[in-house]
């Protein structure tokens, strides 16, 4: 897990379970994506409550899930960056 600490204390990742957050503090956890099935079978990243795109369509579930992450790493993770 990548973990981004900001100079006033705040810390901004991509959520798995990998580490136990509230040891770091009040933890805030909000939905990044919607990963959904399209009405012919694929999947889709849906990223706008980051303001983001949507990404897809993917033939596989997992290949959207990864897209995310990949996304929100790339582009949300470290703003700017």
């Amino acid at each position: 897990m990548d973990i981004i600490i900001a100079p006033t204390g705040g810390i901004r990742c991509v959520y798995d379970e990998s580490i136990d957050l509230s040891s770091l503090g009040q933890v805030s956890i909000r939905r990044g994506s919607h990963v959904e099935p399209t009405s012919d079978g694929q999947w889709t990243a849906d990223l706008s409550p980051v303001n983001g795109p949507m990404l897809g369509p993917f033939a596989i579930r997992s290949d959207a899930l990864s897209a995310e992450v990949t996304w929100l790493r790339d582009h949300w993770l470290i703003p700017g960056g």
